[in-house]
C-alpha cells in the first residue's frame, strides 16, 4: 500500500512538469509555453484509452503503407484516412487575446498585467496556483493532466483527444498526421517526348572556345596605336606626401568639387599660453583688472580670464557648457536647411514705366461750367455733332438744349414721365433727338439749323399714314403733335437708345423683352426689325461699330459680337464680371471698354484675345456710364462714388504693340443724393472735354 501511495504521489508531481517551447508545435492554436511531463507515454496508455486505440491504428496503417507479405502494398498507397478532414479556411484560426506582439515576457514581471486586448483594455494576471491547489485539483480532476498553461495570453488551455495524438505521434519522431506517406512513389513529371534542350546548366568546356580573327586583328590595330602615342591614358593622380594638419580646406574644397553647397566653420582661435590651467603670472590679470572689466561694455569685455590652478585635476567644470550647446543645438534647429540667394530689388523699379502726365495732355482736370435747371437727377446728356449744343433728360420729366459754351438753355420739352436716356444724332445735317420715355421712344425736332434743313426734318418727321407698325405688332409708330415728332410705342421699358453712324438707324432695349429685347428702327422708312439674334441672358447695352455693319451686344456676364449682314455671331468676349453696366467702343474699332457694377473696369483688345486685356479696379463704387472720345486718345468711366474718372488710353497702329493705359485724373464736385453719385458722361466732339451728368441735378463741364 505505501508503494502504491508512493508512485501517486510520483506521477503528481511529475504532471506539472513543463518541456521547453521547441518541442511544441504552433497548431493554429494560441502558444503553449508549459506541455505535458516526459512521462507522458506511460501516463496516457493508463489514463486514455482511446490514446491507444488510436496507437494501434497507426501501426496497422503504417503496416499498410509498407505492405504485407500477401501483396496488400498496392491497396494501401494513396489512400487518405476516412476520419481526416483538413481545413485551410482562415475562420479555423483562432486570434490570440493578447495583442503586444513579440516582445520578452520579462517586462511585465513586475505589473499587474501581462498586456492588452484588442480594445486596449489591460488584460490581469490570474491568481497563481500553489502546491496544494495543484494537488487537489490533479486528485479530484482525472484529466488534469491534459491541461497546460498558455503564458502569452495567461489562459489554461486544456489539450483535446486529437491534439494529444497529434503531439504523442511528434513525440515517437513520426508525422503529425496519420495519413501523412513518406514513402510515395516517385512520379516523374517531366516530359521526354520532342526535348530539345539539354538539361544540364554546365558551361561550355574550354575546347569549345574558337577564337574570332577581326578580334585578334582589332586587338593588332589597338597595340600599334598605342605603341605610336595615338592613344594616350590618363595618368594617375599623385598623392601629395604633405596635409594640412590644422585646416579643413581639402574637406571643403571635395565638396564644393562636387557640386555641393558646402559652408565651412569659422576657424577658431588656437588656445595660447594664458588658456593653460598654470600659466605664466604676467598672464594673471590684477583685481583692479577684473573689476575694470566690470565696468566695460559686454561686448568689449574679455570672453576668458586666466586663473591659476596647481593641477589639471583642480580645473573646474566649464560654466557655460550647457548654456553653449543650448544656443547651439536652437541654431542647428532654427538654420535654414537650403541655401537662399537674397536678390535685393527696388520696389520702384517693378512699376510699369509709365509717362509723365505733362506729356499726355490735353485732357479734362478743372470744371468750367454748370449747367443748372433741372430739379431731378439728370439721367442722361448727349452732345451735338459740331459740339456746339448738349441735351440732358432728367427724371423731372423734361427735357432741354445748353449751349455749350455759355450755358444758356435753348429749348426745354416737358415730356410728363422720367427721361431713361437721350441721344442725338450723328449727323450734323440731321439734329434729331431720341429720347427714352418709359415705354416709348420720341424723336424730337430740336429746331437747330438753316431753313432748308428744317424742312428736310420735318418732312422726315411726318408720317404719311395715321398709324404704322412693324410686322409682329409689338412696335407702333405714332404722330406726336404736342411735340412736333414722332412716337414710338413698345411693349416693355426703353432703358437705352444708340444711334447707327448713318443717322438712319437706331436700336433699343426693354430688358424685360425677353426674346424681343433688342429692335432697330429705321428712320427714313418707319420701319422697325426684331435682332435676329438668340440672346444669351438679359441684355443691358448695345453699340453699333463705328466702320462696320456689327452690333455689340452686352448681357449682365458677357458682350456678344453679331454681323448684321450675315446674321452671324462673330465674337464673344468674356468679361468675367457679375454684372455689366455699360459699353463703349473705340473709333478704329478694335478696342472695346465694358463697366461693370462691382467697380472694375476692362479694356479688350478683339485682336488680341477676347479675355480681357486689362482690368482697372480704381473705382470704389458702381460703375454708371464709360465713353471714348472721338478724336483724343482720351477714354472715361462714371461712377456713385460722385467721381469721374479720366484715362489715356493710346491705340498704336502695328499690331505687335499694345495699347498704352494711364490713368490721369480723378475729377470730383458732384454730391451724392439718395446713394447716386455721376450718372452719366459724355466726352466733346472736337475738344478734350467731358460733361457730367450728377443725380444733384447738376450739370457739369471740366476742360483741359
Amino acid at each position: 500500500m505505501k508503494r502504491e501511495k508512493g508512485e501517486e504521489e510520483k506521477k503528481k508531481q511529475n504532471s506539472q512538469k513543463v518541456i521547453p517551447k521547441e518541442e511544441v508545435v504552433n497548431r493554429e492554436v494560441p502558444q503553449l509555453s508549459t506541455i505535458v511531463s516526459h512521462q507522458y507515454d506511460e501516463e496516457v496508455s493508463r489514463e486514455d484509452d482511446s490514446l491507444r486505440e488510436a496507437v494501434a491504428g497507426e501501426r496497422q496503417s503504417s503496416e499498410e503503407v509498407h505492405g504485407n507479405s500477401d501483396g496488400s502494398h498496392e491497396e494501401g498507397i494513396g489512400q487518405p484516412h476516412q476520419g481526416v478532414e483538413e481545413s485551410d479556411s482562415s475562420e479555423d484560426e483562432v486570434a490570440p487575446r493578447n495583442t503586444i506582439g513579440d516582445v520578452p515576457f520579462k517586462w511585465y514581471e513586475d505589473e499587474g498585467h501581462i498586456g492588452y486586448d484588442i480594445t486596449g483594455k489591460k488584460i490581469k494576471k490570474r491568481a497563481k496556483q500553489d502546491k496544494l491547489d495543484s494537488f487537489l485539483a490533479n486528485a479530484d480532476d482525472s484529466k488534469n493532466w491534459r491541461k497546460i498553461i498558455d503564458e502569452y495570453n495567461d489562459e489554461e488551455v486544456e489539450l483535446t483527444k486529437h491534439e494529444v495524438k497529434l503531439i504523442g505521434r511528434m513525440l515517437r519522431g513520426r508525422a503529425p498526421h496519420a495519413d501523412f506517406d513518406p514513402y510515395t512513389p516517385y512520379v516523374d513529371w517531366f516530359d521526354w517526348d520532342g526535348a530539345k534542350h539539354p538539361l544540364s546548366n554546365a558551361p561550355e568546356p574550354k575546347r569549345r572556345f574558337t577564337p574570332s580573327k577581326w578580334e585578334s586583328k582589332k586587338v593588332v590595330r589597338y597595340v600599334r596605336a598605342i605603341r605610336k602615342g595615338l592613344i594616350k591614358f590618363d595618368k594617375p593622380k599623385e598623392e601629395s606626401r604633405f596635409y594640412m594638419l590644422w585646416s579643413d580646406d581639402s574637406r571643403s574644397t571635395e565638396k564644393a568639387r562636387n557640386g555641393l553647397a558646402y559652408i565651412p566653420p569659422p576657424r577658431p582661435k588656437l588656445p595660447g599660453h594664458e588658456e593653460s590651467y598654470n600659466p605664466s603670472l604676467e598672464y594673471i590679470p590684477t583685481q583692479e583688472e577684473i573689476n575694470s572689466y566690470q565696468l566695460m561694455y559686454e561686448e568689449d569685455r574679455p570672453k576668458f580670464i586666466p586663473r591659476r590652478f596647481t593641477s589639471l585635476r583642480n580645473v573646474p567644470a566649464y560654466e557655460n557648457a550647457t548654456k553653449e550647446v543650448f544656443h547651439r543645438l536652437m541654431d542647428l534647429y532654427l538654420c535654414p536647411r537650403t541655401r537662399k540667394k537674397r536678390i535685393n530689388i527696388d520696389p520702384e523699379s517693378l512699376k510699369p514705366k509709365l509717362p509723365s502726365r505733362k506729356d499726355l495732355k490735353p485732357y479734362p482736370v478743372t470744371c468750367y461750367l454748370e449747367y443748372r435747371g433741372h430739379k431731378g437727377a439728370v439721367m442722361s446728356i448727349s452732345a451735338e455733332a459740331s459740339g456746339q449744343w448738349i441735351a440732358s433728360g432728367s427724371t423731372d420729366g423734361t427735357v432741354r438744349i445748353w449751349e455749350v459754351e455759355t450755358g444758356r438753355c435753348v429749348r426745354v420739352w416737358e415730356i410728363g414721365e422720367g427721361v431713361n436716356q437721350v441721344a442725338w444724332n450723328p449727323l450734323p445735317e440731321l439734329p434729331i433727338l431720341a429720347v427714352a420715355v418709359g415705354q416709348d421712344v420720341v424723336l424730337l425736332n430740336t429746331g437747330i439749323g438753316n431753313e432748308d434743313v428744317q424742312n428736310s426734318i420735318e418732312e422726315l418727321l411726318l408720317l404719311k399714314t395715321p398709324s404704322s407698325s412693324d410686322e409682329s405688332g409689338y412696335v407702333n409708330w405714332v404722330q406726336d403733335d404736342k411735340l412736333h415728332g414722332i412716337r414710338l410705342k413698345h411693349f416693355k421699358t426703353v432703358t437705352t437708345v444708340e444711334w447707327h453712324r448713318k443717322g438712319d438707324y437706331f436700336s433699343i432695349i426693354m430688358p424685360a423683352g425677353e426674346s424681343r429685347a433688342i429692335y432697330i428702327h429705321r428712320l427714313s422708312q418707319k420701319v422697325s426689325q426684331r435682332l435676329p439674334f438668340k440672346l444669351h441672358g438679359i441684355p443691358v447695352a448695345s453699340v453699333f461699330h463705328p466702320t462696320r455693319s456689327v452690333i455689340l451686344v452686352a448681357t449682365k456676364n458677357s458682350v456678344r459680337v453679331y454681323d448684321l449682314l450675315k446674321q452671324k455671331l462673330v465674337r464673344k468676349l468674356d468679361t468675367g464680371l457679375r454684372q455689366v453696366s455699360s459699353v463703349a467702343i473705340h473709333p478704329g474699332g478694335d478696342n472695346v471698354i465694358v463697366g461693370s457694377r462691382e467697380g472694375k473696369l476692362c479694356w479688350f483688345d478683339m485682336d488680341l484675345s477676347s479675355k480681357p486685356y486689362r482690368i482697372l479696379k480704381c473705382h470704389e463704387k458702381d460703375i454708371t456710364n464709360v465713353a471714348f472720345h472721338k478724336s483724343y486718345p482720351l477714354f472715361a468711366s462714371s461712377t456713385d462714388d460722385c467721381a469721374a474718372y479720366v484715362f489715356h488710353g493710346m491705340v498704336y497702329s502695328d499690331l505687335n504693340q499694345n495699347p498704352l493705359i494711364v490713368p490721369l485724373e480723378i475729377l470730383r464736385g458732384h454730391t451724392s443724393t439718395n446713394g447716386r453719385g455721376v450718372m452719366d458722361c459724355q466726352f466733346h466732339p472736337r475738344q478734350p472735354w467731358l460733361f457730367t451728368a450728377g443725380a444733384d441735378s447738376v450739370i457739369k463741364l471740366y476742360c483741359h
